[in-house]
């Protein structure tokens, strides 16, 4: 399974027996999968969520939207409790063409990803439970290629 480095960006092959074993960067000998969500923007964005084998929860946010610091500590939760879910947080004041890329009209929007292919998206804060519910249906439901990894 490839996984992309949150540091470097490089991209690391890892059995999926070994996801738990906490893998490291073969470039900079970091940790492939942190257990907190990870603020990326523009090209870093870009290679993180496209490269990814592993499905990416993207928080699109912004600092002044009360709703989104409410999601932040559930994301958190949620980061810490599923290490194979790899959560992005990206802030729409700072990076507004991503988020115009992908249509984002209310936040906190959550979209779920698979190599850079969106199986879904829910607006608003909900709780953690809630959230992992909607990304399990989400997975389950997800056409047979994009489940293959």
């Amino acid at each position: 399974m490839h996984v992309i480095c949150p540091d470097c960006l490089a991209v690391n092959r890892v059995p999926q027996e070994r996801l738990g074993e906490r893998p490291v960067c073969g470039r900079c000998r970091k940790p492939l999968l942190p257990e907190q969500p990870l603020p990326l923007t523009g090209a870093a964005f870009e290679r993180y969520v496209a490269g990814s084998e592993l499905p990416v929860l993207v928080d699109f946010w912004a600092a002044w939207c009360g709703p989104c610091g409410m999601m932040a500590p559930v994301l958190d939760d949620v980061a810490r409790r599923r290490t194979e879910l790899r959560i992005v947080k990206l802030d729409t004041e700072a990076d507004p063409q991503t988020a115009g890329r992908f249509r984002i009209r209310s936040i906190p929007t959550l979209i779920l990803l698979r190599r850079g292919r969106e199986l879904g998206r829910m607006s608003g804060a909900v709780p953690a439970q809630q959230l992992l519910a909607w990304v399990d249906a989400t997975l389950a439901r997800a056409p047979a290629e994009e489940n293959a990894s």
